[in-house]
């Protein structure tokens, strides 16, 4: 039975169970009064085996079931370096607190029973009473000797102890080395765990360790098996006559591609026209589909990977580079087979007619987002006279971008922001700039043509009645909304809620009305962690975010899993191989694809964030002693965080500020001396010093220097 399917049946079972009409009973007095035939009561007896395993019911010695007088919880456990934690239970909001006297030898990511017991306070509390699995098989951390044994130390502060490894089993690592220990002995309490060191990466003040560290940590695979590039060689060939067959030819379109400076996967190309008062858009994306066959051992790789992990140093593709940067690359001068969505849009942004087809181009110029940047919005000269040939479409390209930006700003989508830091490294991996990564005209255009095609899309199949998969943002929780409501009032701003609902449109207004104030960064934060987590999903339930009805992920075949996918549901659907059995295939199928790749996003993003964090923890370390001028960007019980220009931020600890005693006002974000009256809040500019960081936590610390 699959996990969606038994997910379902243990719902109908536990609540018929609960029912007081019907307990306790045997499998044969169920399955008659449930109608379940003789032959499928096996599938009862596994839900049964499988709510009994979760602690949710009981089973007597007479074979009587019955739903248990303590019913356990199950989820994943949370540790906390401090030795407390918490488990998240699937499909529950609040999680439950466990106390370090109750954690009972589980470990970081462990699925455990929890039973409830009495709190003090409002939050829910709990003790472990089994382990069910553990989570981690491995962790990476730092090899420390220690006479005729040595020691780990986890790079995951969130495994608070110690991994104990005896000398033979230790593969000759010395203090220093940045090593992999799988675990032999989870441990138990008074007793740590055991391992056995089974690779070693290199000294930790080697470069490079500290990202690979990072890339082992969560378990990102790196290296292609030989048999994927067999499969590479046998597939990427150039594109023939008999490839370009039956597909739609735009090479003699005006086409460009537009990206940063260093990408080397260019995905999507782009065409704009405008006749009789429509623009014509073209959005031409990579037919990866073709190269990657469903079930090969490429598409078995792609999937097992996901997404394509974007770190400081380095890219970990999905696809192997050969295909990634060459074949399924829309490079400038090469014919590509590509799968395109032509769009006709009026002068409102509304997309009036479209088209879907299998399509070959040819890109004519390769173009950056900053010499686009400086045609469309500085007109530079020498750059015009230079492109002079592409300069109208350019010029027609921001015009339609800006159309579609007020319609979707009209109909309130939110757009957050947030400068990215951009981290540019040396030679030997050491951090030499920090600084923020801004948009520009020229990327706003590629964001706003990719947004319609998108949307196009997924709205096409919607109706199609097709198996598919979505890009869904929920509503936000009702309760972080009121949260969120309660705080903006002491700063003088309110949204308007209808019910447990607020319109995306409240929330983009709110945006408007913060611009340029000292407020700004914090609620709009704020506002972001008061909103679900997008992800991937077969049931179109919309977008919050980009307040759209439809939406869905096409345009990037070459680095995300779902827009393979969707390519193959395109082409089958356009080749008129879309029968029963394949929509019954794909039923059966995407659920999973949705579920899996919803997972692997939240790794990747993970990743690269830690690595981020790293390297700028790595920056500051050299800058200590250093002032620089900040803007407090949080304000908590344990002191104040500031966010320098160059994205960095650090916290100066509650402790290191002196000569009064500071209370934190939560009502209203600040931090107010009893004595002086000195007041810290939200946006206030203060002059700091760097008094140290931590790489392991990756934290740095500052204090205020004097004005």
């Amino acid at each position: 039975m699959n996990q969606e399917l038994l997910k379902e049946r243990k719902k109908v079972i536990y609540d018929f169970i609960c029912d007081e009409l019907y307990v306790p009973m045997k499998i044969k007095e169920m399955a008659v009064l449930l109608n379940i035939p003789k032959k499928q009561r096996y599938e009862l007896q596994e839900v049964l085996d499988a709510l009994e395993a979760e602690g949710k019911i009981e089973v007597s010695v007479k074979g009587k079931y019955k739903k248990a007088q303590n019913a356990l919880l199950t989820g994943v456990f949370e540790s906390h370096s401090r030795g407390f934690g918490f488990v998240t239970v699937e499909g529950e909001d609040e999680d439950i607190f466990i106390p370090e006297s109750k954690v009972h030898g589980a470990l970081y990511h462990d699925t455990v029973q929890v039973a409830l017991r009495p709190s003090r306070g409002r939050r829910r509390e709990g003790e472990i009473v089994h382990i069910i699995s553990h989570g981690l098989t491995s962790v990476v951390g730092t090899f420390e000797k220690c006479g005729n044994f040595g020691f780990v130390r986890p790079d995951n502060q969130k495994i608070a102890m110690d991994i104990f490894v005896p000398l033979e089993r230790s593969k000759g690592a010395v203090d220093g080395h940045k090593v992999m220990v799988e675990f032999t002995s989870y441990g138990k309490p008074g007793k740590k765990p055991e391992g056995k060191i089974v690779e070693i990466l290199g000294h930790r003040n080697d470069p490079g360790v500290d990202i690979l560290s990072i890339v082992k940590e969560f378990d990102l695979p790196m290296a292609f098996s030989d048999k994927i590039y067999h499969q590479v060689e046998n597939v990427a060939k150039d594109v023939s006559a008999a490839d370009r067959s039956g597909r739609a030819d735009f090479r003699d379109l005006l086409t460009v591609t537009i990206d940063g400076e260093d990408a080397k996967d260019l995905d999507d190309a782009v065409t704009v026209s405008k006749e009789d008062g429509f623009y014509q858009l073209g959005v031409h994306i990579a037919d990866v589909a073709n190269y990657v066959q469903e079930h090969s051992a490429l598409d078995v790789e792609a999937l097992k990977r996901g997404t394509s992990v974007y770190l400081v140093d380095r890219v970990i593709p999905m696809l192997p580079h050969q295909l990634s940067n060459g074949i399924c690359s829309l490079n400038q001068g090469e014919d590509r087979l590509t799968l395109s969505c032509i769009m006709k849009i009026d002068a409102k942004g509304t997309v009036v007619d479209y088209k879907l087809a299998e399509s070959v181009i040819n890109v004519d110029r390769r173009m950056s987002y900053t010499v686009v940047n400086k045609i469309v919005s500085e007109h530079d000269p020498e750059l015009c006279r230079e492109y002079e040939d592409f300069v109208p479409m350019f010029e027609l390209m921001k015009e339609l971008a800006d159309v579609l930006r007020a319609k979707r700003k009209g109909r309130g989508s939110i757009d957050f922001d947030f400068p990215e830091s951009k981290v540019i490294l040396d030679e030997q991996g050491r951090p030499v700039e920090i600084k923020p990564y801004e948009r520009n005209a020229a990327t706003k255009i590629i964001e706003d043509f990719m947004l319609i095609a998108n949307e196009t899309v997924a709205q096409d199949f919607f109706w199609r009645e097709i198996p598919f998969v979505y890009r869904t943002h929920e509503n936000p929780d009702p309760e972080k909304i009121h949260r969120l409501s309660t705080f903006i009032n002491n700063f003088g701003y309110h949204i308007h809620t209808g019910g447990d609902d607020v319109h995306p449109k409240e929330l983009q207004k709110l945006l408007t009305k913060i611009e340029d104030t000292p407020e700004e960064d914090l609620i709009s934060r704020l506002t972001l962690r008061s909103m679900k987590r997008a992800q991937y999903s077969v049931d179109c339930v919309g977008h919050f975010g980009l307040a759209a009805q439809y939406y869905c992920h096409f345009t990037s075949p070459i680095r995300r899993y779902p827009d393979l996918q969707i390519h193959r549901i395109i082409k089958e659907t356009l080749r008129g191989r879309m029968k029963e059995n394949r929509m019954e295939h794909y039923q059966a199928v995407l659920p999973e694809v949705a579920k899996q790749c919803s997972s692997l996003e939240r790794r990747a993003d993970e990743a690269e964030r830690e690595t981020i964090k790293l390297k700028k923890v790595q920056y500051m370390s050299e800058r200590i002693g250093e002032e620089f001028e900040g803007v407090i960007s949080g304000v908590t019980a344990y002191g104040l965080y500031v966010e320098l220009p160059n994205t960095v931020e650090g916290m100066i600890h509650i402790t290191a500020l002196e000569d009064d005693y500071f209370e934190f006002r939560e009502e209203t974000s600040e931090m107010i001396g009893e004595n002086t009256g000195i007041c810290y809040k939200l946006g206030q500019r203060v002059k700091i010093r760097v008094t140290g960081t931590d790489d392991l936590l990756r934290t740095i610390d500052f204090e205020l220097a004097d004005e």
